[in-house]
């Protein structure tokens, strides 16, 4: 019986960690409003590095608080802002600026390689197999790209961050590989 009630308050916890990080997708939308009043629309280099550093900063804040104490801020923060500066500068001048569904999805993966690499890199000393969120993050931005693409988001204002829709699923499915590269081997 003790065995079941362990079993169930980890998982109860578990759920309510993914719940508060998944809830932590409202920081993209507020990243993105920042970046563009500051930077303009991403149509060129200045604008898709200063948009994305002021955007990744944002993102930073918001997963830091959504992670209650499990990342270090210090650490999670620049990383999460110098990422996507970098990334995004690349991501958008690799594609032209353009906003095609095509572009947009690598556009997302590129900017997630350097954001990946950055974040991996910031997780703390203990995460076992860090590389995966490395190698997930590009995966998961550009299908962020994809789900604001597909519901009809007026991409062509080249907003520095995908939408709320695109925001919830990387959310979420970054909460889960968060989730598990922070469990501890038994």
């Amino acid at each position: 019986m003790t065995g079941a009630v362990s079993s169930s308050g980890t998982r109860s916890r578990a759920f309510r960690d993914w719940a508060i990080w998944t809830v932590g997708f409202v920081s993209f939308p507020l990243g993105g409003v920042l970046g563009g009043a500051v930077a303009g629309p991403v149509d060129d280099l200045t604008a898709a590095a200063v948009g994305g550093l002021l955007t990744g900063l944002v993102i930073g804040i918001g997963q830091a608080l959504a992670a209650r104490g499990r990342l270090s801020a210090v650490r999670w923060i620049p990383a999460t802002a110098v990422g996507m500066a970098v990334g995004l500068a690349l991501g958008a001048s690799v594609v032209g600026f353009r906003t095609g569904l095509p572009d947009l999805v690598l556009m997302g993966v590129l900017t997630g390689i350097p954001l990946g690499i950055a974040q991996a890199l910031a997780l703390p000393p203990e995460t076992r197999l860090r590389w995966l969120w490395a190698l997930t993050t590009p995966v998961l931005w550009g299908l962020g790209w994809a789900v604001t693409t597909l519901v009809g988001v007026d991409v062509e204002a080249q907003y520095t961050i995908f939408g709320s829709t695109g925001a919830i699923t990387v959310s979420a499915l970054a909460g889960v590989v968060l989730y598990a590269l922070g469990r501890r081997k038994s």
